[in-house]
C-alpha cells in the first residue's frame, strides 16, 4: 500500500498570460485524481495572477471537501502571498 500523497506538479511561467489556462488544467487534474499536494517547484516565474491561480486551486479543492497542500512555493510567490495577506490561505 502506498501512503504517499498524490502530487500535482506545475511548471513554467505562472503569470497573467498563463494563469487562466493553468487554473483550468489544475481543476481538470484535481477532478480526475485524488491529488492532495500542489507542487510549485517547477514554476520559474509568477506574478499576482499566478498567485490568484494557486489560491483559486486551493479554494476549489476545499469546496469539494479536500485539502490541497501547496509545496515548494517559489520565494517570489511566498513574498507576494505575504504582502497580499493570503499566505495563510495557501500555506
Amino acid at each position: 500500500m502506498n501512503d504517499a500523497p498524490a502530487t500535482l506538479g506545475v511548471a513554467g511561467l505562472l503569470d497573467f498570460e498563463t494563469a487562466a489556462p493553468a487554473l483550468q488544467a489544475i481543476r481538470s487534474a484535481l477532478a480526475a485524481s485524488q491529488s492532495t499536494r500542489l507542487d510549485l517547484a517547477g514554476v520559474s516565474r509568477c506574478d499576482s495572477a499566478g498567485l490568484a491561480c494557486v489560491v483559486a486551486a486551493v479554494a476549489e479543492a476545499a469546496r469539494h471537501g479536500r485539502k490541497l497542500q501547496v509545496i515548494h512555493m517559489p520565494a517570489d510567490m511566498q513574498a507576494l502571498a505575504s504582502v497580499c495577506e493570503v499566505d495563510q490561505l495557501i500555506g
